[in-house]
């Protein structure tokens, strides 16, 4: 029986050089986001908060993240997943730092999961854009 599992996580120099690409974006789009970096476990490993970046959408960043971690899909797809049944909706949408609207992707190296990114504070098609250029500092 084996007692241990490897588990893969993202470096934190990579995680820094992620929130700081999404906030980057963000002032090139003429926004202020909140973008958070957790490992493969759902633990926080970086975070950043542009200047004027809503409050609120700090925690909802790293919850971003946290549920494309956990599902292994972007927040975005989770949203057109479960939208088509509103048991599983309403189920859901009602767990603790689950959040299932655009602006989280799982981290994935050579197809392993090694984190996720999240970033709120704008709409949705630019905090997308703003976890894409995350994801693209890290040459994914």
């Amino acid at each position: 029986m084996e007692l241990t599992v490897r588990r893969d996580c993202i470096a934190h120099e990579a995680a820094c050089a992620a929130v700081l690409a999404a906030v980057r974006e963000g002032a090139a789009l003429g926004v202020a986001v909140n973008a958070a970096v957790v490992d493969s476990g759902g633990t926080l490993v970086a975070f950043l908060r542009a200047s004027g970046a809503f409050l609120h959408s700090a925690a909802i960043a790293q919850d971003k993240a946290f549920t494309a971690v956990g599902f292994r899909m972007s927040t975005a797809d989770l949203g057109r997943l479960i939208a088509g049944n509103p048991d599983l909706r309403d189920g859901l949408i009602r767990r603790d730092r689950l959040t299932a609207f655009p602006g989280g992707l799982p981290i994935l190296a050579d197809g392993r999961l090694i984190g996720g990114i999240g970033v709120s504070g704008a709409s949705e098609e630019q905090d997308c854009r703003c976890a894409r250029a995350g994801l693209a500092a890290l040459g994914l």
